[in-house]
């Protein structure tokens, strides 16, 4: 893996999406969105098999941005698999093996430490600490490279751009 690739990471309406469009513009990145709200709003309910539809779309996406340099993701495949192991105490093997093949330089967690922002696909505003600790959980267990991000929105800036200090 020779160029920058950063993927935020964590429980709902815990800022991935916007600090990955802000640290896109930073860095003239791009930036590869959600696919889980591209498919999701096409629908009024979900099953367990969404969730791998939604990681086959989310690695296509991940596919058209090859080529640049650097990526930064708004979500990645550990969200799948919390959002399935969570919701449905199990996890399609698509999945785990998209998440164990998944090549990011660091991942950003975010802390779940500012108001929910109320949304018609998100439905887990009382557990997102519990989440949070899952989410810490799996990436220590997987040894990834990883930054909690907390705070109000410039802590959260400075945090990301002192990592990345490391990380060129």
């Amino acid at each position: 893996m020779n160029k920058l690739k950063i993927a935020f990471t964590g429980p709902e309406s815990s800022g991935k999406t916007t600090l990955a469009k802000w640290l896109s513009e930073e860095l003239s990145a791009v930036c590869c969105d959600e696919y889980a709200r591209k498919h999701l709003e096409k629908k009024e309910k979900y099953d367990q098999e969404d969730l791998t539809e939604i990681a086959k779309g989310q690695l296509t996406e991940w596919d058209k941005n090859t080529e640049s340099s650097p990526l930064i993701a708004d979500t990645e495949m550990l969200v799948l698999q919390i959002w399935s192991l969570w919701k449905y105490s199990s996890c399609d093997s698509f999945i785990v093996s998209a998440l164990h093949n998944q090549q990011f330089n660091h991942y950003f967690l975010c802390k779940p430490d500012i108001p929910w922002e109320p949304d018609e696909l998100r439905e887990s505003e009382h557990e997102r600490d519990q989440l949070f600790d899952f989410y810490e959980q799996k990436i220590i267990e997987l040894g990834w490279n990883y930054t909690v991000v907390c705070g109000d929105l410039n802590t959260r800036k400075t945090t990301i751009r002192n990592a990345l200090k490391n990380l060129y």
